[in-house]
């Protein structure tokens, strides 16, 4: 089997975090939310993965990833010109998937569940396609499945009344037939090909969709919340790795320090807590629950909670963050007393004085 991650689109929702770079490179638990994507893939002894990029900064992904060699596995690179759907997007993967079946990846869903057994049923099955559904309490939001005897019978697209709460992921499952349904699409309202309009069609051909349910963790990460909520689930899952020397040092809960990191004494951490390597934090410093701090920053004089702070970032003022995203290369400085910032989104490279 082959893997497909989708990697473009504007990432409207999660501006200003997505001026200057694809929403799928921004960091849960300091690691881009596509490379969740490929260690999934990797884990079922998928390796021959094609990324269709496009949109803003799309470059970042092939000089992220490269040829997959650091990732262990080999990576292909299909260009999106423009936003036409994930049908189009699929659908320009056809040479890359010759005749083998193969499994999509929207690059912004983050889960826990292990497709290996779902890779290993869909390989020596005859099922047309396998999809991944969770029960969700806004299924208005997604498409829907509506599932009449362990069958599913219909799926709409943002339905105003859902019949179900079954919302369809983004990881499908599929055999190379789905290119013939695929090329017969015509565009949507919104100008897209819908992959909702093509698991109807297989639908209604009688073929052979099956499913199953994912009662593990999964997001689809579409904005700012979706992503802090994402940080804080993964961050329970990390291991708790301390220097050596604790002095002076209040913690608790599950942290994880990078090498070359400096923790300073009377500094607190509540974990679970994420800090990235070459890292100064300084005494002043308030750090946790459920954040990340990514690699060479210096954080002093402030207190940080369910937030993520991305790698290069300089936080020196009396401020109080919670709910935040900060984006790489930034800097909040300044003396001024304290203040509370409730959900602060600051685009990659903003300097701002306090």
């Amino acid at each position: 089997m082959k893997g497909i991650i989708l990697h473009g689109g504007h990432g409207t929702r999660l501006r200003p975090l997505t001026h200057t770079g694809p929403k799928q490179l921004l960091p849960i638990a300091n690691k881009p939310m596509s490379e969740y994507c490929v260690e999934s893939l990797k884990s079922a002894g998928i390796t021959d993965i094609a990324i269709v990029v496009g949109g803003i900064g799309s470059q970042k992904v092939s000089d992220y990833y490269g040829n997959g060699e650091k990732f262990g596995v080999n990576f292909s690179y299909v260009q999106q010109n423009s936003p036409k759907g994930i049908a189009h997007a699929i659908n320009l993967c056809k040479d890359f998937i010759s005749n083998e079946k193969f499994v999509v990846f929207l690059g912004d869903n983050i889960m826990t569940k292990s497709i290996i057994n779902a890779v290993k049923k869909f390989e020596i099955s005859s099922i047309d396609a396998l999809l991944f559904l969770c029960e969700v309490d806004n299924p208005s939001q997604f498409g829907v499945a509506e599932i009449i005897d362990k069958k599913i019978k219909k799926i709409v697209e943002k339905p105003k009344q859902p019949k179900s709460r079954f919302a369809v992921t983004g990881i499908y499952f599929f055999n190379p037939d789905i290119f013939d349904i695929l090329s017969s699409l015509t565009p949507s309202s919104r100008n897209e090909l819908e992959i909702v309009d093509a698991l109807q069609i297989m639908i209604d051909s009688n073929k052979i969709i099956e499913f199953e349910m994912i009662t593990e963790f999964w997001k689809d990460t579409g904005t700012p919340n979706d992503i802090i909520t994402a940080n804080a689930k993964i961050l329970q899952t990390i291991k708790h790795n301390m220097p050596n020397d604790l002095s002076g040092i209040e913690f608790s809960g599950s942290i994880s320090i990078g090498e070359g990191t400096t923790i300073q004494k009377n500094t607190k951490i509540n974990g679970p807590v994420l800090i990235g390597k070459n890292c100064i934090i300084e005494s002043t410093a308030l750090i946790g629950p459920n954040t990340s701090i990514g690699d060479n920053c210096h954080i002093s004089s402030c207190k940080i909670e369910n937030s993520i702070v991305m790698s290069n970032c300089k936080i020196t003022s009396n401020i109080h963050l919670k709910n935040s995203i900060i984006a790489f290369n930034s800097k909040i400085l300044g003396k001024d007393p304290i203040i509370d910032y409730n959900t602060l989104l600051l685009g990659e490279g903003t300097s701002i004085t306090l």
